[in-house]
């Protein structure tokens, strides 16, 4: 029993199929395998060829580089502050901050004094005692309680920095303009591109709808493009993103080739937050005076963080991906009779007819029985034509004779 069940899955295993047509005249089944057809078809050349542009080898690894200037001129704390001035860091890079707001703590010196903030008062010693090795305060805890002013002392640059006053916020920044300098090279295909043309002109201002190729930006236009209000983010600074996206099809000529621009708010998912809103950053310029020391002025400026970023593709006509999609296409064009045969086989009347007309069984020995056969029936058939003849020639012959 063993045996035979082995044997078996030999000689299932040593099977071959082949296709049998079957013509099945039903309007139904018709109309849903053209119509499958036409689906493939109109997919393949309208998505994946047109859209998508299939028929072209890209380049996604672009090499970019970016230099920024920033102009303008504004007034603070009763002093104009020129780029030198509200601009960090100078180097003209593709990440830089225009300074809006400023806390300054003047003349700072090395020694002990208390630290102010709610947060910090104190009646005792041990009330301070919590907050001994804190990173949070502007100086090392002492854990002495300074009672005449009830706050903890600490060691560090004093006075202390406190960040709770209010001041106002630079209104020039919102005419500062931006001069973004982008070049890519697309190395699959050996292509240099600069995002504006040498003859461009420099008083420009970019507009998405009047003047998208004008690389000279200002700030309010900026922000509004990005949703934003210049009274809003200035005052506690936040997260800029300037988009370049270079979408190049070197099918048509190269000076086609030429990016595009969007913006958008960075930080806007951290909005709701009650901690760390906005962006800000310390700094200090020092001083030496031969009878006081070393001295210093800390900054805590509120800025508007503006960071370009590129990214695109270029695509070219290419023999080996047309191809490979155009198999691909014909390829997939078969689902449709393998949808028909779904149907035809579990959902039509007659299945188990059209089960019968598509799927049969033939085996060596059924081959050789019905060879045989055929072959015993040519015989019998030749031996009734020989006798027929044989009899005609018979009774030709008799009546010849007298």
């Amino acid at each position: 029993m063993a045996a035979a069940k082995v044997w078996g899955c030999i000689t299932d295993f040593f099977t071959y199929e082949t296709t049998k047509s079957v013509v099945v005249k039903s309007w139904l089944v018709g109309s849903i395998n053209r119509f499958v057809q036409l689906l493939i078809i109109v997919y393949f050349v309208g998505w994946v060829f047109l859209h998508e542009k299939a028929y072209q080898t890209t380049d996604t690894g672009i090499e970019s580089a970016v230099m920024t200037k920033v102009k303008g001129f504004g007034r603070y704390n009763n002093q104009v502050m020129d780029v030198a001035d509200y601009v960090v860091p100078q180097q003209g890079t593709s990440v830089f901050c225009i300074i809006t707001r400023l806390i300054m703590t003047e003349n700072q010196t090395q020694g002990l004094c208390p630290q102010y903030g709610k947060k910090y008062r104190c009646s005792n010693d041990t009330d301070c005692d919590k907050h001994m090795g804190s990173h949070l305060a502007s100086g090392i805890f002492t854990g002495t309680c300074l009672t005449e002013v009830g706050q903890c002392q600490v060691e560090g640059w004093c006075p202390t920095e406190d960040d709770s006053v209010s001041t106002e916020f630079m209104e020039e920044a919102e005419n500062f303009t931006i001069f973004i300098k982008n070049s890519v090279r697309f190395p699959h295909f050996g292509v240099t591109r600069g995002n504006f043309p040498p003859n461009i002109n420099i008083a420009c201002i970019y507009d998405p709808v009047s003047n998208p190729y004008c690389p000279i930006f200002r700030v309010g236009d900026i922000l509004k493009l990005a949703n934003e209000t210049f009274s809003t983010i200035a005052g506690q600074g936040g997260q800029i993103g300037i988009h370049i996206r270079w979408f190049c099809n070197f099918d048509k000529p190269v000076e086609n080739c030429r990016p595009s621009y969007s913006f958008t708010r960075l930080d806007d998912v951290f909005g709701e937050n009650t901690v760390s809103k906005g962006y800000n950053f310390r700094f200090a310029k020092y001083y030496r005076s031969p009878s006081e020391g070393d001295y210093r002025t800390l900054h805590k400026a509120f800025a508007i963080h503006f960071d370009v970023m590129v990214s695109g593709n270029a695509g070219k006509f290419d023999v080996i991906p047309t191809l490979i999609n155009i198999v691909a296409a014909f390829t997939s064009v078969g689902l449709a009779t393998v949808l028909c045969d779904v149907i035809l086989l579990n959902f039509l009347r007659g299945a188990e007819q059209y089960k019968a007309k598509k799927f049969e069984e033939v085996s060596d020995v059924a081959v050789n029985t019905e060879s045989e056969c055929q072959s015993q029936s040519q015989s019998l058939q030749t031996l009734k034509t020989e006798g027929k003849v044989s009899y005609d020639s018979e009774t030709f012959s008799n009546g010849r004779q007298p």
